[in-house]
C-alpha cells in the first residue's frame, strides 16, 4: 500500500495517516487474517457465542444455557470453533502435549472450586466463614 499511495492523487493524505496509525499497533493484534476461520470483529465473535449457546440449548433441552458455560466456556468455544473448521481423528489427539492438558483442566478445577466457595458463602454465609477461620488458624 505505501508503494502505491503515489497513484492514490486526492487519497493520499488518508493512505499517509492510516499507515502511521496501522504501524502503531501490536504485531499481533490482526492475527484474526492470518488463522482461517477465526472470526473478526466483535459481531462475528458474538456470533460465535450465540452459535454455542444455541448448540447447547438444544443438547441440553434448558431454556437457557448451563452455568456451566461460564467455567468452561473458554474451552467449549475454542473447540467449536476448531471442529468446525476441521475434522479431528485419534492421531491428532494423540498429539496433544499432556502437560498443557492436566495444566488446563487444574485451572478449569480451580475455575470450579472458586464457584462452588461463591455458593456456599452466598447460602450460609456465618458457616463459610468459620470453616475459612478454621483453615486459616
Amino acid at each position: 500500500m505505501s508503494h502505491q499511495k503515489g497513484k492514490a492523487g486526492s487519497l493520499e493524505p488518508g493512505i499517509t495517516h492510516f499507515l502511521k496509525i496501522t504501524r502503531s499497533y501490536w504485531s499481533g493484534l490482526f492475527h484474526c487474517y492470518d488463522v482461517e476461520g477465526l472470526p473478526r470483529t466483535n459481531n462475528d465473535l458474538e456470533q460465535a457465542f450465540g452459535v454455542l449457546r444455541h448448540h447447547q440449548r438444544r443438547c441440553t433441552g434448558r431454556k437457557v444455557a448451563a452455568s456451566s458455560i461460564v467455567i468452561r466456556g473458554t474451552v467449549q468455544l475454542a473447540s467449536a470453533i476448531a471442529t468446525a473448521l476441521h475434522c479431528f481423528t485419534a492421531q491428532d489427539l494423540a498429539q496433544v502435549c499432556v502437560q498443557n492438558w492436566q495444566q488446563l483442566r487444574s485451572d478449569l478445577r480451580q475455575h470450579q472450586l472458586h464457584r462452588i466457595q461463591q455458593l456456599r458463602f452466598r447460602r450460609n454465609p456465618e458457616a463459610f466463614l468459620d470453616t475459612l477461620e478454621k483453615l486459616l488458624l
